[in-house]
């Protein structure tokens, strides 16, 4: 998967990072908090700060123990929260972290750690667009629009 934005519902104000199946036309949106949506945007955007925010410093803190986020899986949706597991890879081992898929994202964008989610987490929750999109301004449109006719009770959310 790939993150194709963060845009904010409109009745709640609550951001929501959407990710894109690589191939195919379905979008999984995640409703998240306002700082990881802030970490999400500011490094998809180039922004740097003076010092390393929370997710920067967790990045650097793998590499300095000679690993690296291999990837991050969000695994499952239960009882309306979403779960993910973030991979770190250390010498000839794998170690999996459980996390809150905002948290992994943010970590996945600092690090170009490849994004998966669970075949069962995107046939529960998954939006499926029914032309091919290609731009993303008319996705992000389509996405508002869609925002407009549901409540957030109608999706599950993260905790």
């Amino acid at each position: 998967m790939v993150i194709y934005g963060v845009s904010f519902d409109m009745v709640g104000k609550q951001p929501i990072v959407l990710l894109k199946t690589v191939s195919g036309n379905k979008f999984l949106p995640i409703w998240i908090g306002h700082a990881e949506a802030a970490a999400i945007l500011m490094k998809l955007q180039g922004a740097e700060t003076p010092r390393p925010m929370t997710h920067d410093l967790l990045t650097d803190v793998v590499s300095e123990l000679s690993a690296e986020i291999a990837k991050i899986t969000v695994t499952e949706l239960r009882e309306n929260t979403f779960y993910a597991l973030i991979t770190l890879r250390a010498a000839a081992s794998e170690i999996e972290i459980d996390s809150r898929p905002s948290d992994a994202l943010a970590l996945a964008v600092r690090s170009n750690a490849p994004i998966f989610a669970a075949d069962k987490v995107i046939e529960e929750s998954g939006i499926e667009f029914e032309h091919e999109v290609e731009d993303t301004d008319e996705v992000v449109e389509k996405f508002k629009e869609f925002l407009d006719q549901v409540s957030p009770d109608d999706f599950m959310t993260e905790g």
